[in-house]
């Protein structure tokens, strides 16, 4: 975000430990708050008004339906991206480590933006480096 939103001074240390969580960990949370009070965030989404993104801004993003999933490096961690590759994808051995040395690489195409998300989480908690097109 371009602009820097004031957080009210009784919201602050909640919104610093919220900073500090992986993806995984604020996937978890959502859900656990949907159950806990009956909502469910994207409903909640879509029913707040919109900031500002312009006629095409946040349009686009919106009709978009189909991801491709780009590993852009394999970081450090190189073992934990292959374990990834091999258990999301279905790979042996020899095909996720291939992949994994051959970065930037498109590691799955047209895939829905849930198992698009699900995917880059695993693979940046693995270490590595992802975009989402």
């Amino acid at each position: 975000m371009s602009e820097k939103i004031k957080i009210p001074e009784k919201f602050k240390d909640l919104v610093e430990k919220i900073e500090k969580m992986s993806v995984l960990d604020l996937s978890e949370l959502v859900k656990i708050l949907e159950e806990k009070f009956g909502v469910s965030a994207q409903a909640v989404a879509v029913a707040a008004p919109s900031t500002g993104a312009g006629a095409n801004g946040g349009e686009a993003e919106e009709e978009k339906s189909s991801f491709n999933v780009e590993l852009k490096s394999s970081g450090d961690k190189k073992i934990e991206i292959i374990k990834v590759l091999r258990d999301a994808l279905s790979l042996g051995l020899k095909e996720a480590k291939d992949m994994a040395d051959s970065v930037p690489i498109v590691v799955k195409e047209g895939i829905d933006k849930k198992g698009a998300e699900e995917l880059k989480a695993k693979l940046e908690v693995a270490g590595g480096v992802v975009e989402l097109k």
